[in-house]
């Protein structure tokens, strides 16, 4: 199970960095429409896209592993 919201962290990091999703898109080589599709998606993997939009925006990705309570 993902615990974050995607979605929200790239918008909050686009306000903090006074940048639009577009101008974003266009920094890490892809379309605008692409990007909404990637941070909508519930379900998805972190791919290289995502990486690349968080290292633009100045930020590094850590991965958290923790045991379920069974």
């Amino acid at each position: 199970m993902v615990k974050n919201d995607f979605e929200i962290d790239v918008k909050v990091k686009c306000l903090e960095e006074h940048i639009t999703q577009a101008q974003l898109a266009e920094m890490v080589g892809t379309s605008a429409s692409y990007i909404s599709r990637l941070i909508n998606k519930k379900n998805s993997i972190v791919n290289k896209t995502f990486v690349d939009m968080l290292d633009k925006l100045g930020y590094d990705i850590q991965i958290t592993y923790v045991k379920k309570d069974l």
